[in-house]
């Protein structure tokens, strides 16, 4: 069944309005994932749809007495206009603490202060890409980051991944092709730690290689890396840009997935020519994001909480992400085929079913044993993947974990008795 939102076309516009519309505008579509988490809010549903931090750990508490001291203090600063690269005293501190986190050679000339990571990727598009440019992109991939290339028009070529991340191989053969035609790849994105949708870490010599073919074709390498903080096992890989001695790749974060997204900051890590475009093209977008919270967050780093929050995160995630494996392997039919990664980190893990089920012909029956999750298809900008479903693990309750993947078991069992 394909939800009615899907067929929103522009017969729904005046004629005389679509002539004046832009090939861009004509070209954008709703969010896949946002108009499915529409369907999901009924009552008694257990959602694994939404890639949302758990509301539960929000350190409203500690927020409530920094944001009256904030207004008390520089409350005339913070409600003004301010910088477009961002307040210099939460650039200071991302520098300080991404060399020690990182190793990274960073200082304030290398940070951009964004309103999120999403906005990070449409500020790329704009300063990338022409209609009709290739860039290389995962197969899947992060639904934010299809959208927001697809909005500037770009020819993205696709790059399967394992679970050792995307295939280089398949990177280096994309790039040669290309090449050959006389065609410039303009980057290539990746999202290496605990990806979205996939769960999986690109591996150290798959990174190294990734810059390889990077300084080879001279193409630029896009690192989104809004996870990389929340690891529960395992050793740390080293950041590609921290790898990266030529200026070639540079990085994407969030402060959504470490704090809270209510608040809508990211910051972009890259040499300062690029930063100069980046900024260029963020001042007609929005002036400078928003000053009242930059302060509070920088008021919450400066108080030591962000280094004390991480590893109640980490924690309370690990325990969601081990229950949630536990239940796939107790009530998921054995010898059917049906596969799923185990994550080191992050939100989700990626559940592939047998070629003869379709995830997206199973969602509204999902929905229907309220259980929900999301269909593959809309990670992969080509529409494949049918087969293939993002589990999040992070917001529903250690009980909601458990219940909802023996209704999804339950479900799969059935379609499967009957194939």
């Amino acid at each position: 069944m394909i939800p009615k939102w899907r067929n929103y076309n522009m017969n729904y516009i005046p004629e005389i309005l679509q002539d004046l519309l832009s090939l861009t505008s004509k070209g954008l579509v709703r969010s896949e994932i946002r108009e499915l988490l529409k369907l999901t809010r009924k009552p008694g549903i257990i959602s694994f749809a939404g890639g949302l931090p758990f509301s539960g750990l929000f350190p409203i508490k500690e927020l409530k007495d920094i944001v009256n001291s904030v207004l008390d203090s520089e409350g005339e600063i913070a409600l003004q206009y301010g910088p477009t690269e961002g307040d210099s005293r939460l650039v200071d501190f991302l520098a300080g603490w991404m060399k020690e986190t990182e190793g990274a050679d960073v200082n304030k000339d290398n940070i951009l202060i964004v309103s999120g990571s999403q906005q990070a990727l449409d500020l790329i598009g704009k300063i990338f890409i022409d209609p009709g440019d290739p860039i290389i992109i995962g197969l899947p991939s992060y639904l934010g980051a299809i959208q927001a290339f697809k909005s500037f028009r770009a020819n993205m070529v696709g790059a399967h991944l394992d679970k050792q991340g995307i295939n280089v191989d398949t990177v280096a053969d994309i790039l040669r092709t290309y090449t050959a035609k006389g065609q410039k790849i303009k980057f290539i994105y990746v999202v290496p730690d605990f990806q979205n949708p996939s769960g999986v870490t690109i591996s150290l010599e798959r990174r190294e290689r990734l810059l390889e073919l990077c300084y080879e074709y001279e193409v630029v390498l896009v690192e989104d890396s809004p996870y990389r903080d929340l690891r529960f096992d395992g050793e740390p890989i080293p950041m590609i840009r921290t790898l990266d001695k030529k200026g070639y790749a540079f990085s994407l974060h969030t402060f959504s997935k470490l704090l809270f997204p209510g608040t809508r900051l990211g910051w972009i890590v890259a040499d300062k020519a690029i930063q100069e475009k980046l900024i260029m093209a963020k001042q007609p977008t929005d002036l400078c994001t928003s000053p009242l919270n930059q302060s509070i967050v920088y008021e919450f780093c400066r108080r030591g909480l962000l280094k004390s929050h991480i590893p109640r995160i980490i924690e309370l995630y690990r325990k969601k992400r081990d229950i949630m494996i536990k239940a796939l392997e107790e009530y998921m039919p054995e010898g059917s085929g049906i596969d799923w990664t185990n994550p080191e980190g992050g939100l989700f893990l990626w559940l592939t079913l047998p070629e003869s089920l379709d995830a997206g012909e199973l969602f509204p029956k999902a929905v229907e044993r309220n259980v929900a999750y999301v269909v593959g298809s809309a990670f992969h900008f080509d529409r494949s993947g049918h087969n293939t479903m993002r589990l999040n693990f992070s917001y529903p309750s250690e009980e909601q974990i458990e219940e909802g993947i023996k209704r999804l078991a339950d479900l799969i069992k059935q379609e499967l008795s009957q194939t």
